[in-house]
């Protein structure tokens, strides 16, 4: 079994035990994931740019597994591959930022 139907499985059975597939909703899912991101960026709140690299490990870990952890099941939810859905987006996003326009640059697309 590779890795990530592996954690498919066992955040599925996890909310299977506890009964949360009611509240597992898009909707909710979509919350929880902004919900989590916005506790990562707490980690990086009021830090001056040199201290940021200096985040606490555990606590971004855990920050990071939660936000995971709901994008994978909102992904499930819609028969979604994350693998492929982000392999798709980098295509997408090569066209959109050609390396000859966008290497070194932080423009948005429509600026190059």
């Amino acid at each position: 079994m590779d890795k990530y139907k592996q954690v498919i499985d066992a955040l599925i059975a996890f909310r299977n035990e506890r009964d949360w597939q009611q509240f597992h909703d898009s909707k909710n899912l979509a919350l929880a994931i902004s919900i989590e991101a916005s506790e990562l960026n707490e980690l990086f709140l009021w830090k001056k740019d040199s201290e940021t690299e200096d985040v606490n490990k555990d606590k971004l870990k855990e920050e990071l597994a939660d936000v995971l952890s709901f994008a994978f099941l909102l992904a499930e939810k819609h028969d979604l591959d994350v693998f492929d859905i982000v392999l798709d987006k980098i295509k997408r996003n090569g066209e959109k930022y050609p390396v000859d326009k966008a290497k070194g640059t932080a423009k948005k697309y429509d600026e190059l």
